[in-house]
């Protein structure tokens, strides 16, 4: 059995490995979650709405949509569709997180909800005997970057007289730190070149949906890799 007095210092570099994960993604969510409030109440909502949102829905981009959307009286249906084509991509982030989620109860359905691009880079970062509570806690604390940012540019953002300029590239250095973490974990540095590539070539046929494209060229490159140790084995 495990003295008390060493089990202890172990569950504080639990938690603060959690934190450490989550901070770049913070550097991202708050300003981000900032300029969502601050737009929303300048389009004639009140705070509460802003917050709210971002607790139940929780769409990043999706939000920053939904916002000219709701001032030109479109209904609640329109909207609901536009976003779930908006986020569709995380159907194939999930997918790959299958294993990985808790097999059933509120905490799967949780990790569905909290998916998001950030919080999928993070977690597939993690080593492969991470707890199910603590990839959720890495979900939780993603949202609540997102969910104080809001709060922030709700309450404050929409009573000072601040410019917002600059902050439209934070998004753009979160993805990088972030893709920074996935080149140091992986083993070999094929999926980013893949990701590059395909890009490079959705780019010219659908600039609007290069994106989407991207996706599912990289899912259909990543379905005939084969590593070179299971390559291996089939020859042995």
């Amino acid at each position: 059995m495990t003295p008390p007095d060493i089990a202890a210092p172990q569950a504080g570099t639990d938690r603060f490995s959690v934190l450490a994960l989550t901070t770049p993604v913070a550097m991202g969510y708050i300003p981000l979650g900032t300029v969502f409030g601050f737009l929303f109440v300048q389009a004639g909502a009140e705070w509460w709405l802003a917050v709210l949102s971002s607790v139940i829905v929780f769409a990043g981009a999706a939000q920053y949509m939904m916002i000219p959307m709701l001032v030109a009286g479109l209904p609640v249906g329109a909207i609901a569709l536009a976003t779930l084509i908006v986020n569709l991509r995380h159907v194939f982030y999930g997918l790959s997180l299958l294993n990985k989620f808790p097999p059933h109860g509120l905490l799967r359905w949780y990790m569905v909800f909290a998916l998001t691009d950030e919080t999928y880079s993070v977690l597939t970062t993690v080593p492969a005997n991470t707890s199910h509570k603590k990839m959720a806690l890495v979900a939780l604390l993603n949202q609540s970057w997102w969910v104080l940012g809001t709060l922030i540019g709700a309450v404050v953002g929409a009573q000072a007289q601040i410019t917002l300029a600059g902050l439209d590239f934070v998004l753009a250095s979160l993805f990088a730190v972030l893709t920074v973490e996935q080149w140091r974990t992986r083993k070999s540095p094929a999926p980013l070149w893949v990701a590059l590539a395909a890009y490079a070539v959705a780019y010219p046929l659908a600039a609007r949906h290069a994106l989407v494209i991207a996706i599912a060229l990289s899912i259909a490159a990543g379905m005939m890799w084969k590593p070179k140790s299971a390559a291996a084995g089939e020859h042995a």
